[in-house]
């Protein structure tokens, strides 16, 4: 059991060698905050406050936020990264932590999904002008002419430099999460892995889930 995904022609033609990972963790209860789960993101936090990490960490995020610029958003990943660092990782639930840790702890944009939500296979593509999508909390996103996008068979899921569909958003019946992640020019896939992995590990040790593989593309190929 793992999603059906492939890059477009054009996502492998417009934006050559930049990666992208999903994880999907099947089983889940979506504790809010369970036993030891509080020491354990503490140990995470002090990882990544570390001088050279969080320095590391801090680059990655801008490159995302100079790629968002490009497209004339704000990048939402700095300013959670000045909170986390200042006031430790938010507190929501198991499941938006897991997504918020591996987003910090890596330096990387993830994103964190109901499996059972979706409408067959997934494709990462490139927007044309003027397409739209039901963002999550009544949003409505129009894209630009080269953003990346996520499809199902159905419909736009995701883009990337605005959020996440609400068709797909986690709830508390969530059983099925499935995690991905974007690179854009200038990240490095492995990073995908990195923090793809840790939003995995989490679930599987908190909500009793299991994990059904961690996966990253590059140029239309598998790389792990």
């Amino acid at each position: 059991m793992f999603p059906e995904f492939s890059m477009s022609t054009k996502y492998r033609e417009k934006y050559r060698g930049v990666g992208f990972g999903l994880t999907l963790i099947t089983g889940c209860r979506n504790h809010g905050n369970p036993p030891g789960f509080d020491q354990y993101k503490r140990k995470l936090l002090r990882k990544m406050r570390k001088r050279e990490t969080l320095a590391e960490i801090t680059a990655r995020i801008d490159t995302y936020a100079d790629f968002f610029q490009s497209f004339g958003f704000d990048c939402p990943l700095s300013q959670h990264l000045k909170r986390t660092v200042h006031s430790g990782f938010p507190r929501y639930d198991l499941i938006v932590d897991a997504h918020f840790m591996a987003e910090m702890c890596a330096g990387i944009l993830v994103a964190v999904t109901d499996y059972d939500r979706f409408d067959g296979s997934l494709t990462l593509d490139v927007a044309e002008q003027g397409e739209g999508c039901a963002g999550m909390g009544g949003r409505e996103f129009v894209t630009q002419a080269d953003e990346i996008v996520l499809r199902d068979e159905k419909e736009i899921v995701c883009v990337l430099c605005q959020g996440a569909d609400e068709k797909t958003r986690v709830g508390e019946d969530t059983t099925h999460v499935l995690f991905y992640a974007y690179a854009v020019p200038g990240i490095e896939s492995q990073y995908l892995n990195d923090g793809l992995t840790i939003a995995a590990e989490t679930m599987a040790e908190f909500s009793g889930g299991t994990i059904q593989g961690i996966r990253v593309y590059e140029s239309g190929r598998r790389l792990i």
